[in-house]
């Protein structure tokens, strides 16, 4: 019901379902009709997706956000025949960019695993209230973005510390820790979503997990060297 509730993730997968236009469309800002002025967010959402989208080489203007009231079908028909218009003249997602269908899956996997953490790194901003056009220009910057992808962070699990607890794997929101009692705890890179739980909920005098920035996490321990002896 709120354009507010649109979150980057619905639009990349859009793009990842190999639509070549996502429309939003929203109350007219500082009109909200709950109050809860979530078309602010929209339009802030869209501001960095557009970047996001410049970044890995897609057209932004398959992206768009616009603002009118329910009583306004009129202006509702001629924004939407407009973008897909453009979007038609655009082409076909990825073809059009000189990007061929399994690059372009790949960026967009990408981008869809970063979402969370892309978000909590973010939020400050997407939750300011742009009250002017001229405010759009430049809010996220391309160095910026840039940036956001080249310092990701990652969290591992030292083994050496690690006393299988099992905070972090009860709490973790995607069941990215593998582990059990008596089982050193190992995080699956490829289902981490680099919320930062895990780092939290580890109890302080353990420290098994750390933040890793912009460098490879190492690789987990074997299997069979997992298993956690009494004494240890």
């Amino acid at each position: 019901m709120c354009s507010g509730r649109v979150d980057p993730e619905f639009v990349f997968r859009a793009f990842a379902n190999g639509m070549d236009g996502v429309f939003i469309g929203g109350c007219i800002l500082n009109e909200c009709n709950y109050i809860t002025h979530g078309n602010y967010h929209a339009l802030n959402m869209v501001l960095l997706c557009k970047k996001i989208m410049e970044h890995i080489g897609l057209n932004p203007d398959r992206l768009r956000v616009e603002f009118m009231s329910s009583g306004e079908g009129n202006v509702f028909v001629d924004v939407v025949n407009d973008f897909v218009a453009k979007t038609r003249e655009l082409g076909p997602i990825g073809e059009a960019e000189g990007i061929s269908k399994e690059e372009l899956a790949s960026r967009l996997a990408e981008v869809r695993h970063l979402i969370p953490y892309i978000k909590q790194v973010k939020s400050d901003k997407m939750q300011a209230r742009l009250e002017s056009k001229e405010a759009y220009e430049g809010y996220y910057t391309s160095d910026e973005i840039d940036k956001l992808f080249s310092e990701a962070v990652s969290y591992y699990i030292d083994p050496e510390k690690c006393k299988a607890c099992m905070m972090c794997g009860r709490r973790c929101p995607v069941e990215a820790i593998d582990g059990g009692k008596g089982l050193i705890h190992v995080i699956d890179q490829d289902k981490c979503i680099k919320c930062n739980t895990c780092l939290e909920v580890c109890p302080e005098k353990f420290g098994a997990i750390s933040k890793i920035v912009s460098a490879p996490v190492p690789d987990p321990i074997p299997v069979e060297a997992r298993a956690i002896t009494k004494g240890e």
